[in-house]
């Protein structure tokens, strides 16, 4: 018998579970693209995504997913044959690399493992080498999806001024915006990337670019940028369609004004704080769990831990067979190891990511803590028991 029927359960770190209001407005016929509502309506995004990403610069959005704002970040800022120096812990540190490598640019990867942030000492170090200043921009994971590591822009910003060096620091903020504490311009960050899909709670499709004016001044020098990931008439538009370079992708907008109300509401400290508290319950019924067994987090310090995405690991084949048992007997789903071994090699199984991000409250989190106990029990995984008592305890002091 399964009791997965009723209302599911998406806990995976992105897509994030879209709340009723933006679905609401996203159900609604197509409007008129050349005047009246969505044109007014689209304007107001900017001044409001800004509030976010805690800046007070310029704000590309693009119709695409995290990696076309990635191509996008590069397009506007390098040019074949630049150098890059990319800071990875995890699977999209790399990913954002071999983007760069594709595009005929020089990546020079300092790979921090899976378990660790990025260490500021490090890069200060190559980029004083760096006498040359061959590297124009540094690309840095503020959260690694895959690893749910968090690494600290403001000293990697640091790093790069007490090197007395003029590259810009790119950072992907797709999984920790909304979610993490992100101060782009008090951290000293020349462009932000993100996405739709997991702290703004809004369906995959629109990309963003938040750029700073030394990074505007990089792109006037380009010698040439498509005109489809040129950011500068998105970000300052005569027309209209200039936004998108062609026509808007209008639902999501929608969708994106509902998201963002409800984040202005609640004011983002508070989302932050949200955030914070249903990640330390977690993590606490984790802590539990792993007492009596081979349960872990993969980031051993609650600072360095994301508070959108959480990886953890079972010996294989544990995690994957606990990943089915709570979707097919509970609703919920759990995300898959993503990049933590080869999904040809026997030791993927062995990991599994909870996503508790954007529009997710107590009882979602104590609902899926639970959903996750009751399957240890039924595959009788060796665990301590009472890690949703703990949660509830991390919950009921916030």
């Amino acid at each position: 018998m399964s009791l997965a029927s009723g209302h599911p359960y998406l806990a995976i770190p992105g897509p994030s579970v879209v709340p009723d209001e933006v679905l609401r407005a996203m159900h609604r016929g197509a409007p008129n693209i050349y005047e009246g509502e969505l044109i007014e309506m689209t304007a107001s995004l900017l001044p409001d995504l800004r509030r976010v990403a805690r800046t007070s610069h310029h704000v590309a959005i693009y119709i695409a997913n995290g990696h076309g704002a990635w191509e996008a970040a590069l397009a506007n800022t390098l040019a074949p044959g630049d150098a890059v120096m990319v800071l990875t812990t995890g699977r999209f540190g790399h990913g954002w690399a071999e983007m760069a490598a594709s595009l005929g640019v020089v990546a020079e990867i300092i790979d921090f493992g899976k378990k660790s942030p990025i260490d500021p000492a490090r890069v200060e170090d190559v980029l004083r080498a760096d006498t040359d200043h061959r590297i124009k921009a540094v690309l840095a994971t503020h959260v690694d999806t895959s690893t749910g590591i968090l690494s600290d822009m403001k000293a990697v910003r640091a790093a790069i001024d007490a090197a007395g060096h003029p590259a810009l620091l790119m950072a992907d903020c797709i999984a920790s915006l909304g979610c993490d504490r992100l101060e782009m311009d008090d951290w000293g960050i020349d462009v932000t990337v993100t996405a739709s899909q997991k702290g703004l709670m809004t369906p995959p499709g629109l990309g963003f670019v938040f750029f700073n004016d030394r990074a505007a001044a990089v792109r006037a020098n380009q010698e040439r940028v498509s005109p489809y990931w040129d950011w500068t008439r998105r970000a300052t538009p005569e027309i209209f369609y200039q936004y998108f370079c062609g026509t808007a992708p209008t639902h999501h907008l929608y969708g994106l004004r509902a998201a963002l109300d409800l984040i202005h509401a609640e004011g983002i400290e508070s989302v932050w704080a949200r955030h914070d508290t249903l990640s330390r319950a977690i993590w606490a019924a984790a802590d539990v769990w792993g007492r009596a067994g081979a349960l872990s987090l993969n980031v051993a310090d609650p600072v360095h831990r994301s508070r959108a995405v959480s990886s953890l690991s079972l010996p294989a084949p544990r995690a994957t067979e606990l990943r089915r048992w709570v979707e097919a007997n509970a609703g919920v789903t759990l995300g898959i190891g993503l990049g933590m071994a080869e999904c040809t090699d026997p030791a993927w199984h062995g990991y599994f990511r909870i996503g508790h991000m954007g529009h997710v409250n107590a009882h979602m989190v104590l609902g899926m803590l639970g959903a996750i106990e009751a399957g240890l029990v039924a595959l009788d995984i060796p665990h301590e028991a009472g890690g949703v008592s703990a949660a509830a305890r991390v919950i009921s002091v916030g």
